[in-house]
């Protein structure tokens, strides 16, 4: 994962370009950011080793696959036990992301449901977990805001 920018004006305009489209190939990408095809497909394979691009799993929508309860598990846990706990949570498939945090809540856990007895169930398993020791669901009612870097891009791939 990176930690500092490791991305300049020319990334930021293939990753824009990449965001728009992410389907494009990579000559459709250097025309759409009026680079050559080698510049690009350099610089996807350098960003793609340090870590820059993630999987692609995210753009997929769990209700399309009889998922459509999305909901928030914050979660409190014994620290020594974390490491076991990761590995818990990675075996449940309706656990879609997991987030460490600092303050009162240990875990964010991000999870999706058929409905509301699998999310009694998923949330019961997630609290059955050796070393956890609190949970508390929130049921998400919509989405007003969906996940994107392309705000963050687009500043950086107009500097050049």
């Amino acid at each position: 994962m990176p930690t500092a920018r490791t991305i300049d004006a020319i990334d930021a305009k293939i990753l824009v370009a990449l965001t728009e489209d992410p389907r494009a190939t990579v000559l459709a990408l250097a025309s759409k950011s009026n680079l050559s095809r080698n510049t690009v497909q350099t610089r996807l394979a350098k960003m793609d080793a340090n870590g820059v691009l993630r999987n692609f799993d995210r753009s997929v929508d769990p209700a399309a696959a009889g998922y459509p309860l999305t909901a928030f598990v914050f979660t409190r846990v014994a620290q020594q036990s974390l490491a076991q706990i990761a590995s818990a949570l990675e075996a449940i498939p309706e656990v879609i992301e997991v987030h460490g945090l600092s303050g009162q809540t240990d875990l964010l856990i991000h999870v999706v449901a058929q409905g509301a007895d699998d999310l009694y169930r998923t949330a019961g398993r997630i609290l059955g977990i050796d070393g956890v020791e609190q949970t508390n669901t929130a049921l998400a009612m919509r989405k007003l805001v969906d996940y994107r870097v392309t705000p963050l891009l687009a500043p950086l791939a107009a500097q050049r």
